[in-house]
């Protein structure tokens, strides 16, 4: 085999790798976004079918929503400059981008916080099937923030090594699809909530 043929397979084979690292990817995304149109469906069902409590959202969930944004907004940066090799602007958006990640899950438990004080329980005698539905939605949300989250903190890991840069943005362009994937499903499940009370 000659020394064409060896980099010809090498990089058959990490092209190999990268599509297969994305297509994993893209069927979790698929997967989360069916569970969530299985509970969202099922909160239209239910809610159809009468006794339906009907409550303010917390006003933290609106500042959840912005802080999200903002993150959505830090991690196109963070993109953006791994493509023009900004390597300390990559650091510093990636930095930034994760603090609001953890305040993202802090307002989300202050938010349950506020609605137990309300007496809106997840589950018991005085709990609603509304309250329930907006504690597994929210809940189970704020998992893959985290999930996302542990994501950032491996992506940033690599980036304090210089090892994201225009030549090897994978992991970073990964990384953002996941994270405004899990800001666009807030965005929606925000709205859908808010709304559909």
């Amino acid at each position: 085999m000659g020394v064409s043929e060896k980099i010809s397979d090498k990089i058959e084979r990490e092209a190999s790798i990268v599509l297969s690292k994305k297509m994993i990817l893209w069927i979790f995304i698929i997967t989360i976004v069916m569970m969530f149109a299985a509970w969202t469906s099922a909160y239209i069902f239910k809610r159809a079918e009468g006794n339906w409590l009907i409550f303010e959202m917390p006003t933290l969930m609106l500042y959840s929503t912005i802080v999200l944004l903002v993150s959505s907004f830090s991690m196109h940066m963070a993109y953006s400059s791994a493509k023009k090799d900004n390597l300390e602007r990559v650091k510093i958006a990636l930095i930034f981008t994760t603090i609001l990640g953890f305040i993202f899950v802090v307002l989300q438990l202050f938010s349950f916080k506020s609605l137990i004080d309300k007496e809106i329980y997840f589950t018991g005698k005085s709990s609603n099937v509304a309250a329930s539905f907006l504690y597994i939605l929210t809940f189970i949300h704020a998992l893959h923030i985290v999930a996302g989250i542990v994501f950032l903190l491996i992506t940033l890991a690599k980036s304090l090594g210089n090892n994201i840069h225009s030549k090897n943005m994978l992991t970073l362009e990964l990384c953002a699809t996941f994270w405004h994937f899990l800001d666009g499903l807030w965005v929606f499940l925000y709205v859908f909530l808010y709304y559909i009370r």
